[in-house]
């Protein structure tokens, strides 16, 4: 669980774990200006670490991943503890891993088609299919999307990539998966409800600009690799 300022609705999204499934929990508190650890510690999370100094969401992911590889997690599944996927999804996710069908698993929020009744806003939603279909064009694959939060790994995903020498912002997210792809790994994706609340995490309109400009910068790289044209330090293992 990647955390800032989720106080509110972390118990929410704590009580909804499956627990015959999930073995530990890790929670990375990046310097919350709320009571988010102390949350997470009452509930009685195995794993909280609090950052010092906010890292970025990149950097509490790396965190999280070095933690998780660190006490021997086979699959790993990262989940928003705003509330905004649902736990409910995790025994799915961490069966398709499990069963050897694939390595990666994403929670899609574009499939089903339930994003706009679910509340994201139509700019958020314009943008994700904008950038979704640059993505497949230039990187070679047919996900319905490349920006949900909701994702599991197998441990080789995680030990195969570089993913530390990934961005420490958003960006983190999208520069993943492209390693993801170009190291041979398949994704599959499954349906995910969408839910947007004044709780729920989200990027301002500046931020995303920015956001979608550093995909569309990914994406042209990962194509420039993958034609031998160029090559990029993002997928030196």
């Amino acid at each position: 669980m990647p955390a800032y300022n989720a106080a509110k609705t972390l118990e929410q999204t704590y009580r909804e774990i499956d627990f015959s499934i999930v073995d530990e929990v890790i929670l990375v508190d990046d310097a919350s200006k709320d009571d988010t650890s102390e949350v997470a510690r009452l509930l009685g999370i195995q794993h909280v670490i609090k950052h010092d100094s906010n890292k970025g969401y990149g950097g509490n992911q790396k965190t999280c991943y070095a933690k998780a590889l660190e006490i021997g997690a086979d699959i790993v599944i990262m989940l928003h503890p705003d509330y905004q996927y649902t736990p409910k999804l995790i025994p799915s996710m961490a069966y398709i891993i499990a069963s050897g069908l694939y390595e990666v698993v994403l929670g899609s929020r574009i499939l089903g088609g339930g994003a706009l009744r679910g509340g994201m806003p139509l700019y958020k939603y314009v943008a994700n299919r904008f950038l979704t279909y640059s993505q497949n064009v230039l990187i070679g694959q047919k996900l319905s999307e490349y920006h949900t939060g909701y994702r599991a790994f197998s441990r080789q995903v995680l030990e195969s990539i570089p993913y530390q020498k990934n961005s420490d912002d958003f960006i983190f997210d999208n520069q993943m998966l492209s390693q993801i792809f170009y190291a041979g790994f398949e994704i599959a994706e499954i349906t995910c409800p969408t839910k947007y609340f004044d709780e729920a995490s989200s990027i301002n309109f500046k931020r995303s600009m920015q956001y979608g400009l550093g995909v569309l910068q990914v994406s042209a790289q990962h194509c420039l690799q993958r034609l031998g044209v160029s090559k990029f330090d993002l997928y030196k293992g």
